[in-house]
């Protein structure tokens, strides 16, 4: 295949289909009210656990609910299949897609977490996962815990949005531009862009903590929900494998650190997140057989960040435990 392939052998994300926002300030129909939505996540996703992470480390548990939708899906949608029944306990649904179509009859796009549903209605108010963290971090402010930490400082907004631009092209969505390409020569347009990105943070994070400033924003969160899947899954599945995660020194220091840090690993099943890549996507993996390794327990090791400074809370405080019902299996 040359490089002059047709553009449509790339991967393209599909758009968001449900994109209101839930407010503090009356500038959408759905204002921010404790207990009157749901978060549906899924442990295997790294979209959904941007927000998983950004919920715990605000303290918006008491507020926000949270749904955890297993790590496999037919087309009918993700499905609650670790639940009893296989029914989220709190919507009484089986397939999220019920939510999107009592939202939509019609909706025909992607049914994607993470996704907010109003638990009266049943209904999904967004699917908009870009925004959603940021407005966890800044319309949801009333009801954040003592010590949270800032996350989308106002002095470091612009800087960190432009990070992120360029991770999500590259990194976030790069790796499945490169897994799910069709053609030679997309694929290696996906593979180089996304070691030379992350060649790039490897350069920044040398010697300085955190991607932005000296304490832990929306932007290190981005970056590292695809680091923490990258070896599990990335690596041999979406065939990024010029190097693991564990053969880059910094970003390995980096991403281990953070996986150490409250709020982060304690929102990690690898299995889940296994089971979910080489489980469903049965076009690249055909047989579904899933993987034994990699060993998760390199991430425990010392990682020696800490000589770097920064302060990971700020001015604020750790979380405390997650809920014992949203608690991960512990590495060994």
């Amino acid at each position: 295949m040359t490089a002059t392939q047709p553009a449509t052998e790339a991967f393209e994300r599909e758009p968001v289909a449900l994109t209101e926002r839930i407010t503090a300030d009356g500038s959408s129909r759905w204002p921010v009210e404790p207990g009157r939505y749901r978060l549906i996540v899924a442990r295997a996703c790294p979209w959904a656990n941007r927000s998983v992470i950004v919920r715990r480390l605000l303290g918006l548990e008491p507020v926000l609910s949270m749904g955890i939708a297993g790590p496999l899906h037919d087309e009918r949608s993700w499905r609650f299949h670790l639940d009893p029944d296989n029914r989220d306990p709190v919507l009484g649904i089986e397939y999220l897609g019920e939510a999107y179509r009592k939202a939509d009859p019609g909706f025909e796009a992607g049914i994607t977490v993470p996704a907010v549903v109003e638990i009266a209605s049943g209904k999904v108010v967004t699917n908009g996962f870009q925004q959603l963290t940021i407005d966890l971090s800044t319309q949801w402010t009333a009801y954040h815990r003592d010590g949270a930490p800032d996350l989308y400082p106002e002095e470091h907004r612009a800087e960190i949005d432009e990070i992120n631009e360029a991770v999500y092209h590259d990194v976030n969505n790069g790796v499945y531009k490169c897994g799910f390409a069709k053609g030679q020569a997309s694929y290696e347009r996906a593979y180089r862009a996304l070691f030379a990105r992350l060649d790039s943070l490897s350069e920044r994070l040398a010697d300085r903590r955190y991607l932005v400033g000296d304490t832990i924003t929306e932007a290190d969160v981005r970056l590292w929900v695809t680091l923490v899947r990258f070896d599990a899954a990335y690596h041999g599945h979406f065939k990024c494998n010029r190097q693991k995660l564990a053969e880059m020194p910094v970003l390995w220091a980096y991403a281990r650190d953070l996986f150490q840090t409250p709020g982060f690993g304690d929102t990690i099943d690898f299995e889940q997140v296994k089971q979910h890549y080489y489980g469903v996507h049965t076009q690249i993996n055909p047989s579904g057989v899933v993987p034994l390794g990699p060993d998760p327990s390199g991430w425990l090791t010392p990682h020696g960040r800490e000589d770097l400074g920064g302060r990971p809370f700020g001015d604020g405080t750790p979380p405390g435990p997650p809920p014992d019902d949203e608690r991960v299996p512990a590495i060994s």
